[in-house]
């Protein structure tokens, strides 16, 4: 689950809007999209409205949800998919552990980290630490 801000012209004005999407990946790897919503903002209420719709047109149980670590999404995909395990993306965790570092530091630390995220296993993860 993510949004995006893309420029979306109405009534010849553009205006900055949010795209959810969320995306459904099968146990064989098949990818399917679920849905494309348009918001003014990204924002917990409305992801609590995406989650509802998913629900009510029929997805029954999402295992693991990925998402960009947004407050209040935890709340809201408790309250509509309590046994779903939530995941911050990875790209989201990098650029979070980056932001404790200098700018002159941010490339070597990007390096450093990457055998971490990468690894195959947990056992592997915390050797390459």
């Amino acid at each position: 689950f993510d949004a995006l801000r893309v420029k979306i012209r109405e009534d010849a004005v553009v205006r900055n809007k949010a795209v959810y999407l969320a995306l459904g990946v099968l146990p064989d790897g098949t990818r399917d999209i679920l849905g494309l919503w348009i918001e003014g903002t990204e924002g917990a209420k409305f992801w609590m409205k995406v989650f509802n719709d998913l629900k009510t047109r029929g997805v029954g149980d999402i295992l693991i949800a990925v998402t960009d670590g947004l407050k209040g999404i935890p709340e809201a995909l408790a309250a509509v998919f309590p046994a779903t395990t939530l995941q911050t993306c990875i790209v989201h965790l990098i650029r979070n552990s980056l932001d404790y570092a200098s700018w002159k530091d941010r490339k070597a630390l990007a390096a450093a980290i990457r055998p971490i995220y990468t690894a195959v296993s947990a056992e592997a993860a915390l050797a390459a630490l």
